[in-house]
């Protein structure tokens, strides 16, 4: 090669590489300065945007915001409340179970309903917290405690004697009078005004379904503790309370669907004992019988305390 096409070659070379670095340079520069515009534009758009509060859309919004604060608040207190409720109407029906115990029935009805009593105390307060409202926009809260309490009521309906507690029964115990003016002692609380709990005609269902869960049980511990004819009497109600829950062809719960279920197996368990009782009462002797239905007494119980717990 001349050295003067090495020299020519050189110098292009040279010159080519100046070009490139000039080029990289402007595009390096280019990038570091959008990246600086780039990030000022973020911090731009993270700044909260101004609100005009003397805005009628504002005013609106705020006006929503309180009341569905006020609503979820009233929710939470009922579902407390009603919890309470289903704990105390339980604690009713296992004592109202300590009739087959051995001790004095009409001491422990008694004290049965003065734990009743006590419940619809609750009750009241879930009637004033509901004072002016729509019930069903807050039925999902009360509707375990509620139907807790009818169950317990209807139990102790019947083993009063009474047979099958009524709506308008149920119903009569939710109207609450007004109290009176206290005295000017102090700590005396302040007047109430008269208020009523009104029970949906669903409910009132629901819990009699579970009602006869309770029946089942009776019987159970009736022949555990040498009852052999309270069985027959309980089958027969629980026949006539299945055969009035089946004329609903749709009550439109898919709950009570669901306890239909269980009324049924309730039924059978207790049809069960009676054909024991029935067919094979003679070949059995009654304290190994009593023996049998008290090993299902207690998985029965088990499985109740499991369900309050």
């Amino acid at each position: 090669m001349e050295p003067y096409d090495l020299v020519s070659t050189m110098a292009n070379i040279a010159s080519e590489m100046a070009t490139r670095g000039r080029r990289g340079a402007f595009h390096g520069g280019h990038k570091r300065n959008s990246g600086k515009v780039g990030g000022t534009h973020l911090k731009q758009s993270r700044r909260e945007p101004k609100v005009d509060e003397n805005s009628p859309v504002i005013a609106s919004f705020r006006t929503y915001q309180a009341l569905l604060d006020r609503k979820n608040d009233k929710y939470e207190r009922l579902v407390k409340i009603s919890r309470d409720v289903t704990i105390e109407s339980k604690r009713a029906i296992f004592h109202i179970h300590r009739i087959n115990s051995g001790v004095d029935k009409t001491s422990v009805l008694r004290e049965a309903d003065e734990k009743l009593v006590t419940v619809r105390g609750k009750l009241r307060q879930i009637a004033l917290e509901l004072r002016g409202e729509d019930l069903y926009q807050y039925i999902r809260a009360i509707s375990p405690g509620l139907q807790e309490y009818i169950e317990a009521v209807a139990f102790l309906h019947y083993c009063l004697g009474k047979g099958l507690v009524s709506l308008s029964q149920v119903q009569s115990d939710m109207e609450f009078p007004a109290t009176k003016k206290p005295s000017t002692e102090e700590g005396g609380q302040p007047p109430q005004e008269a208020v009523t709990l009104y029970v949906p005609p669903v409910e009132y269902m629901l819990g009699l379904a579970d009602f006869t869960g309770e029946l089942m049980r009776l019987c159970i511990t009736s022949v555990s503790s040498g009852d052999m004819d309270l069985p027959f009497q309980l089958c027969q109600f629980m026949r006539e309370i299945y055969h009035g829950f089946t004329s609903f062809s749709h009550a439109g719960s898919w709950e009570l669907s669901r306890k239909m279920h269980a009324l049924r197996q309730s039924l059978h368990k207790v049809e069960n004992a009676c054909y024991t009782l029935q067919v094979r009462g003679l070949e059995i002797p009654k304290h190994m019988l009593a023996d049998v239905f008290s090993s299902q007494d207690s998985d029965d119980t088990a499985e109740r305390r499991n369900d309050m717990s």
